[in-house]
């Protein structure tokens, strides 16, 4: 059951309020580092499994029917590898989907600090199962535990919410954002770095063992998860004391839509409703501003790798310090309702650009108004959920954005093939503006 907007939870001391934030903000950035570096790998690890597997087995099956459904969809082959990749990320977006919300209704009952590292340990299994990954099956398995582990982003950003007034609480969310953009932007690079080391050229008997080209980012990985399960384990305090767990549910794994359908505070639906249409938006745009590029601008992949950058500078620039200023002088709906505006205009520009200056303001508009929607929809949920259900609620709202980042890559691409870009980005810029409404019906909390 969720609070009313009325009801005020008790404060927390400002000093622990202080080291506490610090101490997630790392947490965050060291998780999700590790968690992108596989990002600019997708279209190389696909073509060597591929090679070695494409033939026989899970991934034999997987490419008949992904090339099935491009012949039915009118398109080549290249499609159908395409929207191979879109299934592969998907079927990890789909295990977050589901454990998010039970990750966070675990450290509701349980505690943060221990999920948190429980969590944390079970990602560093599955990137160890990587580094081993010789054949496709193990580089599922790599995949399906550490989906059902990325229990992280859920269980830190309801310490955050533990460890604030509800004055900051939302300017305190633009942490985890800034974290999120920070992370987002290292990891890839840092991936497509050490991609460049093959250790099967130093030692090919290594192969035996399951060492394939891709061992060396899953390392880096490994070893930054292993880095984060010892900060963790060293200085992140608990911060949900004992008599805020006794109202708490038992955590078990349910159907994530009966969860959000079941949530009882109607503005905790509408703003989750809100999120998820974002989410749905800004999902497409990412699936698809790369392809954009490349057939209106000729883009390179380092031409591509430079323009997303600049997306995620924008974006932790706006997370990190503008919406934390605007958050002190104005409300959370306006400052959302200001970024969905945002938000469809900039993927209208993208969208409509003939000329590479309107694509890069289109960007920066589009980072903007994920940098105040994001901080704001968080904080209205956390400030419209009472104290002991914080993880659970959170974990749903973050299960949607899983949800939305499962099937919107595939969708967006095959839209993208079919009609052409335009009518990508000018859907999801209508879809951003019908959110409007929606938007302006929120209560505001009160403080």
């Amino acid at each position: 059951m969720t609070a009313p907007a009325a009801t005020k939870p008790p404060e927390t001391p400002a000093p622990r309020r202080t080291l506490s934030l610090g101490v997630i903000f790392l947490t965050l950035l060291i998780d999700l580092v590790g968690f992108s570096i596989i990002f600019p790998l997708g279209p190389d690890l696909i073509g060597y499994y591929l090679r070695i597997d494409g033939h026989s087995g899970i991934l034999g099956w997987l490419l008949a029917e992904s090339e099935a459904l491009a012949r039915a969809l009118g398109q080549s082959h290249a499609f159908a590898d395409v929207l191979f990749g879109g299934v592969l990320t998907s079927f990890y977006s789909v295990l977050q989907f589901v454990f998010s919300p039970f990750w966070g209704s675990l450290s509701d009952k349980r505690g943060r600090r221990g999920v948190l590292l429980m969590t944390v340990a079970g990602t560093a299994v599955g990137y160890l199962v990587w580094i081993v990954s010789g054949s496709f099956w193990l580089f599922l398995l790599s995949r399906i535990v550490s989906g059902a582990f990325s229990g992280n982003l859920s269980v830190a950003t309801a310490a955050v919410a533990d460890v604030t007034t509800r004055q900051e609480r939302s300017r305190a969310m633009g942490i985890v954002g800034a974290a999120f953009g920070l992370g987002l932007v290292t990891g890839p690079v840092l991936g497509a770095a050490c991609a460049q080391w093959n250790l099967l050229v130093l030692h090919p008997s290594l192969a035996r063992y399951g060492i394939n080209p891709y061992s060396v980012p899953a390392l880096v990985s490994l070893g930054l998860c292993l880095a984060n399960l010892a900060w963790v384990n060293r200085s992140f305090r608990e911060t949900l004391p004992e008599s805020s767990r006794a109202g708490a549910r038992e955590a078990r794994l349910r159907n994530p839509i009966g969860a959000i359908l079941g949530l009882s505070n109607a503005d905790v639906r509408r703003a989750n409703i809100v999120a998820f249409a974002f989410a749905v938006a800004f999902v497409a745009m990412e699936a698809s501003v790369t392809f954009l590029a490349a057939q209106r601008f000729g883009y390179t992949a380092g031409q591509n790798g430079l323009m997303l950058g600049f997306l995620g500078l924008c974006s932790i620039i706006t997370q990190g310090f503008i919406v934390r200023i605007l958050l002190k002088r104005v409300s959370e709906i306006p400052v959302l309702c200001g970024g969905l505006v945002a938000t469809a205009a900039g993927l209208l520009a993208v969208g409509l650009c003939a000329r590479t200056w309107v694509l890069y303001l289109g960007l920066a508009l589009l980072a903007t108004g994920s940098g105040l929607v994001n901080p704001s929809t968080t904080g209205l949920i956390s400030l419209y959920t009472s104290q002991d259900e914080q993880g659970r609620v959170l974990g749903i709202f973050r299960s949607l954005g899983s949800l939305a980042r499962a099937f919107t890559p595939v969708l967006a691409g095959a839209v993208f093939f079919m009609f052409g870009a335009t009518s990508v980005f000018v859907g999801a810029a209508v879809l951003t503006a019908l959110t409007l409404g929606l938007a302006a019906r929120l209560t505001k909390p009160v403080r």
